[in-house]
């Protein structure tokens, strides 16, 4: 399965961008914005290929089991990032809930120069399980580039 993130916008602090599986959109992401710099916690992910993982070990798995139960079997992690580490797609709804991570959604709205991601709880409900199948197939890749449109 090939997957892919696909940044198409930024605001002020922010990077809003698509998730495909097989060429196919699955819902939005969340980001912080792109730097050249790192800054812990206020800063994108960089570009490039990467593989997902599953993190059964991190501290978000209890709180992600008790909230979806049976469903979730570890945080998928983007794994092998320079600088970075412990990066999930996980829920949340404003680059204050990102803290380097992609948060997913099923829409998005833009307020006071950013952006933020709506019905986060669903689209993890819906995306997860894919990436638990990428995550645990035989090519976990994930490809991120920029292809900025507005």
């Amino acid at each position: 399965m090939r997957t892919k993130i696909i940044r198409v916008a930024q605001g002020k602090e922010s990077t809003l961008s698509h998730l495909y599986i097989d060429d196919i959109f699955q819902c939005f992401l969340l980001e912080d914005k792109i730097r050249q710099v790192k800054i812990k916690s206020r800063t994108a992910i960089p570009n490039g290929q990467f593989k997902l993982r599953l993190n059964t070990w991190g501290g978000m798995n209890k709180e992600y089991f008790q909230k979806y139960g049976p469903m979730h079997r570890g945080m998928i992690e983007i794994a092998d990032l320079p600088t970075f580490d412990a990066v999930y797609f996980h829920i949340g709804n404003t680059i204050d809930n990102t803290s380097g991570c992609p948060l997913v959604g099923l829409s998005y709205i833009k307020k006071d120069g950013d952006f933020h991601v709506l019905q986060s709880r669903d689209a993890y409900r819906q995306v997860y399980p894919k990436l638990l199948e990428v995550a645990s197939g035989k090519d976990p890749a994930i490809s991120i580039e920029n292809n900025f449109q507005f």
